[in-house]
């Protein structure tokens, strides 16, 4: 095994940085502050997503008296955190985050637990009341580093001025090595008030980064082997593949290609390899497509490489890809064999093992089973003429509109602009069926909270990716209840004329709620209706923006070009059919291959009684 790129915390759980030189000790002093923000500088930070607050205010100070650094002001602290990860999915780089103590902490307690379990690069700055107060439950006092601990990859509590810089640095080579994640460092207010001495990145001992351990050449050797002698192979790809940076979606393409194998992917690596490619099967789990869960199912080669087999993805473990010679590639060690025994394990960057696939794919002997692989083609080229997303859409000009012809249209007709497109989503029905209906043919542009499953997470993440990418077209695919989760960000939208585009799947009801209580608890609707909703284009109109109604067929087309083409943010209510439910389903407890699909694929699939019984 490996070593870990980090070692493990002192026993109070808090990390004292590794002291700076005596030479450095002799350096004109900053303010800590000033020292942050010079250690910010050095790390490439451009932009921050905060809110202010007492234990921060000198922090914000620095942050006035300078201009290498843009702040923007969001309207609450969980969004900052999202719309930080936003920024870090679709650029590359580590989203930063400054929030004050106490409720301004814990405010970003879910962002921080979202970016943990999508492996986000976040460092995220929290103000603390003085040292010598800590423990006295003084004014907005929280013991953030123990709150957080168990949703970041590492926190730190600053105790000593030195300390400072070291621990920023350090901060930043944590959140973006290994599995990227986020980082925390508590900053107490007399830290950040009194002189600090400063010390570049490059002074500083890396007492604690290790080097990252190299794929072996052995076990890629041996995988690739296996590869060769597949008859029934298939690429499982994550989100890793994304994180590794694009050399690494280029060599997944160029691989995929050699080998002429199929491949599927996750919710969260969509977009590493091209949607539109007669190759990819689309998403795979829980509402994944047909020939993507029975390809999985069937095939006797498994390449997993840079996904986690989550929960989601296998359905019940014991009946995951049951014949299958099992491949996985992951830089992080902890996931081998965590949730499903593998045959050949990988460990190390994702696109550094793709690269040496590659280069052994091109050794001798060559791949002799076309005939087998042609076989296995024909089998899944069966499952897709089932066309497990289709649906029936009433052509009449007054027709209600069913969800997935919206957002169908929606991508279709943001296609057709040309524009580089980043699409954000909060999280329910509407999200599965942007992830079915969406084509990504680029890594970076999908961004949506895949482990956590976070209500609130896609207009945050629209202000993210728009700050970061100010001339692209940027979507929010939301749905109404998700949207009021942080419907105050409405205001950043409108502060920084950002012109982010917000399609609201309207159903009037928590979607995915709803069909679990229709499918798995005899309709028994409890608490799942939302009544009482804002007048949404009242509401755009009220943030500054500029609002849409669709309610019949007729409308939707040319509203969402309207949308698309205005120069401003424009809130879309789109009001849908509201029993409709998203298709395929694999329910919780059932095998992957035990699929619900909709009405229009007939009898096919597994189906479930009103008693919550699963007939296969």
């Amino acid at each position: 095994m490996p070593p870990v790129p980090f070692p493990g915390r002192e026993d109070d759980m808090t990390l004292q940085a590794a002291s700076a030189p005596s030479d450095a000790r002799n350096t004109p002093a900053l303010s800590g502050a000033e020292v942050l923000m010079r250690a910010l500088a050095e790390q490439g930070v451009e932009v921050i997503f905060g809110y202010p607050g007492g234990a921060v205010l000198p922090i914000y100070d620095a942050l006035f008296k300078q201009n290498q650094i843009r702040h923007v002001l969001v309207r609450h602290e969980q969004a900052a955190v999202h719309a930080a990860e936003a920024y870090a999915r679709s650029t590359g780089k580590v989203g930063v985050v400054l929030v004050t103590s106490g409720p301004g902490a814990t405010n970003a307690v879910t962002g921080l637990l979202d970016a943990m379990m999508d492996s986000i690069p976040l460092v995220c700055l929290s103000g603390q009341v003085p040292t010598s107060l800590i423990g006295y439950d003084a004014f907005q006092e929280a013991d953030t580093t123990g709150i957080t601990r168990p949703v970041t990859k590492y926190n730190y509590l600053v105790r000593k001025p030195e300390d400072l810089a070291p621990t920023v640095h350090e901060a930043f080579a944590i959140a973006r090595s290994g599995r990227p994640g986020p980082v925390l460092i508590d900053l107490p207010k007399n830290i950040t008030v009194g002189d600090a001495p400063y010390m570049d990145a490059k002074e500083i001992a890396p007492r604690t980064e290790r080097t990252q351990a190299k794929p072996d050449k052995d076990a890629v050797a041996r995988a690739v082997k296996a590869m060769k002698n597949a008859k029934r192979p298939l690429f499982y790809t994550g989100g890793g593949i994304i994180n590794s940076g694009p050399q690494a979606s280029e060599a997944l393409r160029k691989l995929v290609k050699m080998t002429g194998f199929p491949i599927t992917s996750t919710l969260m690596g969509l977009g590493a390899y091209p949607g539109t490619d007669s190759q990819f099967l689309g998403m795979l789990g829980m509402h994944g497509t047909y020939e993507a869960n029975l390809a999985t199912h069937d095939c006797d080669v498994l390449i997993a490489l840079g996904s986690r087999f989550d929960d989601r993805v296998t359905g019940r473990v014991d009946a995951f890809s049951p014949t299958s010679f099992k491949i996985h590639a992951d830089i992080d060690p902890a996931q081998i064999n965590k949730i499903i025994h593998v045959d050949e394990a990988i460990i190390g960057d994702v696109g550094e093992t793709i690269a040496m696939m590659i280069e052994e794919w091109e050794k001798e002997p060559a791949y002799t089973h076309q005939a087998e692989l042609a076989e296995w083609w024909s089998r899944i080229d069966a499952w897709r003429a089932l066309d497990c997303l289709r649906f029936t859409q009433d052509q009449a000009p007054d027709a209600v509109i069913k969800p997935q012809q919206a957002i169908r249209r929606i991508y279709e007709l943001a296609r057709e602009t040309g524009r580089d497109t980043y699409v954000s989503t909060e999280v329910g029905q509407h999200q599965m069926w942007a992830a079915q209906f969406f084509q990504f043919d680029h890594p970076n542009r999908w961004l949506t909270s895949g482990g956590l499953g976070t209500m609130g997470y896609g207009l945050p993440a629209a202000v993210g990716a728009q700050i970061a990418h100010p001339d692209a077209l940027v979507m929010d695919i939301a749905g109404e209840a998700s949207t009021l989760m942080n419907i105050q960000e409405l205001g950043t939208i409108a502060q920084y004329r950002l012109p982010v585009k917000i399609f609201i799947i309207n159903n009037h009801y928590m979607g995915m709620v709803r069909q679990w209580q229709e499918l798995l608890h005899g309709s028994r609707y409890s608490e799942s209706y939302s009544d009482a909703l804002p007048d949404f284009v009242k509401l755009a109109e009220s943030f500054h923006g500029t609002g849409m109604r669709v309610t019949q067929l007729s409308q939707l087309d040319d509203t969402i070009r309207q949308a698309l083409a205005h120069d401003g943010p424009v809130i879309v209510d789109i009001c849908v059919a509201e029993g409709e439910n998203c298709f395929p389903m694999i329910p919780s407890g059932a095998a992957h291959n035990e699929m619900i699909l909709g009405p229009e694929q007939g009898e096919s699939g597994a189906k479930i009684t009103k008693e919550g019984q699963m007939l296969v």
